[in-house]
């Protein structure tokens, strides 16, 4: 455990509420949309933290539940906050796939999309990985693999290249997007995110 974590730990009150539960807001990492509420006691934090899983204390089963235990779609924390009072947490996380039992996207019927339609579309990318769709030119380039993907990102860079030397706007930009798209698929494949690349140009930016 972090020394940030273990300090938040300990400053926690779990004596606030009934049963020492605390409510959890979970937050989706990328695209900041609520996904739901839940209670942990102390264990279910520590097991939390220690896991990397978001792992809640069921009242009406009186035990510890990792979220997604039987749809597999897990939430995968990537930050755990607690408010100025420390009674109450924000976790973000990574869903695997929707995060209510009824199939929709959070507990509140909304659907997760990003502000900026990159991160939706990455979405639909990694859903196109881990769900193939018969006939979908997305999963066809999954399945051909990482040399057949690589390639083809090669290529909408050279055809970017080549239309720039022109003045045709509107052929530059589907070119543009082109390229854009397969790297997404690219880095997909790589099992890296967005995200991870925007943190390092922002760290850049910072030096």
């Amino acid at each position: 455990m972090t020394t940030h974590y273990a300090e938040m730990v300990k400053r926690l009150d779990f004596t606030k509420y009934p049963g020492e539960l605390i409510p959890v807001v979970v937050q989706d990492a990328s695209t900041r949309t609520v996904l739901m509420l839940g209670y942990m006691n102390r264990e279910a934090l520590l097991e939390t933290i220690e896991s990397g899983l978001v792992t809640f204390y069921s009242r009406s089963r009186q035990r510890l539940w990792v979220k997604g235990e039987t749809s597999k779609n897990f939430l995968h924390v990537t930050d755990i906050r607690s408010d100025c009072d420390f009674d109450t947490l924000l976790i973000r996380a990574k869903p695997d796939g929707p995060v209510c039992h009824t199939g929709a996207d959070t507990c509140f019927n909304e659907d997760n999309v990003a502000g900026d339609f990159l991160r939706t579309l990455e979405k639909i990318i990694l859903g196109r990985k881990k769900h193939p769709v018969s006939g979908s030119y997305t999963s066809t380039l999954f399945k051909k693999g990482i040399n057949a993907i690589a390639q083809k990102v090669g290529e909408e860079a050279v055809e970017l290249v080549i239309e720039a030397k022109d003045n045709h706007r509107k052929l530059f930009v589907n070119e543009a997007a082109d390229l854009l798209f397969h790297y997404l698929v690219l880095l997909r494949e790589k099992n890296v995110e967005l995200d991870e690349v925007v943190d390092l140009l922002r760290e850049r930016h910072q030096q």
